[in-house]
C-alpha cells in the first residue's frame, strides 16, 4: 500500500529520511514510504525542484544522500528565527527538574538543519549563553546576532539604546564580548564618543546596525577586570563600607560577588571589610540581620546607621506590640 498523505507530505517524510543516513537505497527509501520506485524518484525530483539539494550516488551502494555539509528542515528559519528557538528551548530545559526528551530532540534537528554559515552565527550567540546555568532573559535574536557579527568581525556598531530611566540615546560602539551573567545579556564595548568602556544591557538595546570598516582593541583585555566585579565597582550614589566578623562564603551568602567586594582584614582575624556602591540604601538593613550572629560594623555611610537605626526601632516596636493594630470590624 502506498504512503498514506499528498505528494507534498511524502516528499517531506522521504527528506526526514534523507536527513536521518548518509546515503539510503531507492529500494529501502520505497520500503519505507510504502510506494513503488518510481514513486521515490518522482519524490526525489519534487524536492530538488524546491531547491532541496540531493545527489544521485550511483554504483552497488547508490542511492539517495543529501548534498555534502547541508542539512535541510522542511521549516526553513531564518537565523534570527533559530536563534529564537535555540534559547527558548534552551531556557525550558534548564528551568526543568526532568528535561524533555522531545525538547532535545528538536534542538537537535533545528541544529542541523541550519546551513554552515548560518550555524557559525548561532553557534557564536549560543556559547555565551552556554557559560551561564541561570535561566535567561532573552533579548531581541536579531539584535544578537547582529551584535554577534560585528564582535566576530570587529566592526563598529551604532546602537539604539534606553537606559535604566528608559532614555534614549544612539551609541557608536566597538564590540569587545558577549556576556551573559545572572540571566542577563551584556555588552561589553568601547563607547566611540565617550571615550571609555561601556557594558551595555542588550536588552535595552533598541537596534543595532553594522558599521563600515574594522577597529583594534584599544584596551589590553588582562587587564580588564571581569563583569562581577565592575558591577561591584559601579559608579552608584552610595559608598558602602562594612567590616563583618565571618568566612567569606558567609558573607557570599548574601553579598555576591556582583554586588560588593570582600577583602581580610590582616590585623583582625576572621573580620572581613565589605565595600558596596549602591543606588538605594533601603534594601541593606535587612540584608545585614540576614547575617545572624555574625558581627557587623558600619563604617560608612552616616545615613546607612541610621536607617538600620530606624529600622530596628521599627521592629522593636512590631515585636513589642505597640506598632498600630487593626482595627476591628
Amino acid at each position: 500500500m502506498g504512503y498514506a498523505g499528498s505528494p507534498t507530505a511524502r516528499a517531506l517524510q522521504l527528506l526526514e529520511l534523507l536527513q536521518s543516513a548518509e546515503i539510503r537505497s531507492v529500494p529501502e527509501l520505497a520500503e519505507r514510504l510504502g510506494v513503488d520506485e518510481r514513486t521515490v524518484r518522482r519524490s526525489v525530483q519534487r524536492l530538488v525542484d524546491m531547491d532541496v539539494p540531493i545527489e544521485s550516488v550511483r554504483g552497488r551502494y547508490g542511492g539517495y544522500r543529501l548534498g555534502v555539509g547541508r542539512r535541510v528542515s522542511p521549516i526553513m528559519l531564518t537565523d534570527e528565527e533559530a536563534v529564537a528557538v535555540f534559547l527558548g528551548l534552551s531556557e525550558a530545559q534548564s528551568s526543568s527538574a526532568s528535561p524533555d526528551v522531545a525538547a532535545q530532540i528538536a534542538l537537535t534537528k533545528v541544529r542541523r538543519s541550519l546551513s554552515a554559515a548560518s550555524a557559525e552565527r548561532v553557534e557564536a550567540v549560543l556559547h555565551a549563553a552556554a557559560l551561564s546555568p541561570s535561566r535567561l532573559d532573552v533579548p531581541d535574536a536579531g539584535v544578537l546576532l547582529t551584535v554577534s557579527d560585528a564582535l566576530r568581525a570587529r566592526r563598529p556598531l551604532e546602537l539604539r539604546y534606553r537606559d535604566a530611566e528608559a532614555a534614549p540615546s544612539r551609541r557608536t560602539v566597538h564590540p569587545f564580548d558577549l556576556l551573559v551573567h545572572a540571566g542577563r545579556w551584556y555588552l561589553d564595548a568601547f563607547d566611540v564618543e565617550r571615550a571609555e568602556e561601556r557594558t551595555f544591557r542588550v536588552d535595552r538595546i533598541r537596534s543595532a546596525r553594522t558599521l563600515p570598516g574594522v577597529f583594534s582593541d584599544p584596551v589590553t583585555r588582562a587587564k580588564r577586570p571581569p563583569l562581577v566585579e565592575r558591577f561591584a565597582w559601579a559608579d552608584y550614589r552610595w559608598h558602602v563600607r562594612l567590616r563583618i566578623q565571618a568566612s567569606v562564603p558567609q558573607i557570599r551568602a548574601r553579598f555576591p560577588e556582583s554586588v560588593a567586594v570582600v577583602e581580610s582584614i590582616e590585623d583582625a582575624p576572621g573580620w572581613h571589610r565589605v565595600s558596596i556602591r549602591a543606588k538605594r540604601l533601603d534594601w541593606l538593613p535587612a540584608v545585614i540581620a540576614g547575617l545572624g550572629d555574625h558581627a557587623v560594623i558600619i563604617d560608612e555611610p552616616e545615613d546607612l546607621r541610621e536607617l538600620a537605626r530606624a529600622t530596628a526601632t521599627r521592629m522593636f516596636r512590631i515585636a513589642g506590640g505597640a506598632e498600630q493594630r487593626p482595627v476591628a470590624e
